[in-house]
This record gives C-alpha cells, structure tokens and sequence, in this order.
C-alpha cells in the first residue's frame, strides 16, 4: 500500500497535468477535460470546449480532428500514467529481491488500483460517464490487452481455454475493482477493496506463479 493517503475528493485537477502537449493543445485538453467531466462526452460540445478554454473553433480543428479525438487524448494520457505506475511498483519490487511472479503480479495490481484513487477525477470521466461510440469496448480490450502483456511476464497463463478464461476473469475483477475505487470517497475503503481484489486475483493465479 502507499504510505500517504491521497487528499480528499476535489474538483477535476489543474490544467496541464493531463496531456504532455503545451501551449494551445495543452489548454484545450484541460478545457475539454472540464467539459467532459460536467456534461458527459455526449452532451459536451466543441463550442463550449473552446469557449473554456478561451479559444476559437479553427484553433481547435488545427490541433485535433474533433471532439473524440480530445477524449482519447485524455484517455491515453491517463492510461499511460498507470501503465507508468505499474511497471515502476515491479521494478521497484524487484530491486528489494522479490522474483515470484504473483507477488510481482500484485504489486502491480497495487499500484494500478491506487493510481485511480489519486487520479480518481480523470479516471472517471473514462469509467463512468459515456465516451465515443465504441470507446466501452475498446477501453475494456486495452485492460485485457494490458492484463495479458503482465499475465505472459509474470503469471505464465498457459494458452488455451482455461488461460483465455482467467484472462477474462481476471479483467472483470480489476475492472469492478477499479470502478469501486473510483466511486469511493474515503481512503480506507480504498484499501480495503484493493485487498479483496488482490486476494481474489491470487486465487486465481496458476501454480507456477505461486513460486
């Protein structure tokens, strides 16, 4: 577990800190990311998106092609902090000795959940609110995709059935896991569910990845 508990619940975080682009770019995707958070993606629209970020239409098509590619912007911004996150718990666990695969798998699943407690605000807009048409299913093959990557790495899922099976349980469970966490407004509760889903992942884990 982390070893500060993140701030309370605020408004959506300070402009900038969601893209790596700069100057105009920059301040439209913190302006799109307030609009996204208020009204949704669909109700969003490009006037006020340009209007917050005090801007103009032109400007705005110069930079992006429209609407849903501010979104998935905002999407892969967040999406490569966790992965981000993620691979430095592994490698930090590694360089204090530890080599199991499902403690490093853990550690991993550790971190990705409590980086959607610190960056709860961003994280929702993708979890629990509507997105581009088809985004849903498109967010959910990333996670598997992602699970995957780390299973091949750490877990050693054979491939078949039963592999494919426990990839896909294994998405349901940091799926639902995450969305609580978003959703929740206290720390501790957060922790609480990170537990639950660890321990529900490790039971899962094959056996090579117990030693």
């Amino acid at each position: 577990m982390v070893a500060d508990h993140p701030e309370p619940r605020t408004r959506t975080r300070a402009p900038g800190k969601w893209s790596k682009s700069t100057g105009t770019q920059g301040v439209l995707l913190a302006a799109a990311l307030a609009v996204f958070t208020e009204r949704g993606y669909t109700d969003a629209s490009i006037a006020e998106i340009v209007e917050r970020a005090d801007s103009s239409v032109g400007s705005l098509y110069h930079h992006f092609s429209g609407k849903s590619e501010l979104y998935l912007t905002l999407w892969d911004t967040w999406r490569s902090r966790q992965v981000e996150r993620v691979a430095a718990s592994i490698e930090a666990a590694r360089a204090v000795g530890e080599d199991r695969g499902l403690a490093l798998f853990l550690a991993g699943t550790r971190s990705f959940l409590e980086g959607s407690w610190t960056d709860r605000e961003v994280g929702s807009l993708f979890f629990d609110k509507d997105g581009p048409p088809g985004f849903e299913a498109s967010r959910r093959a990333s996670l598997q995709e992602w699970l995957r990557e780390e299973d091949s790495l750490l877990l050693s899922t054979a491939d078949d059935a039963i592999g494919r099976v426990t990839i896909a349980v294994l998405t349901t469970v940091l799926g639902e896991a995450n969305r609580e966490v978003l959703a929740s407004d206290n720390y501790r509760d957060v922790e609480q569910i990170i537990d639950t889903a660890a321990d529900m992942i490790a039971s899962l884990a094959p056996a090579p990845a117990l030693t």
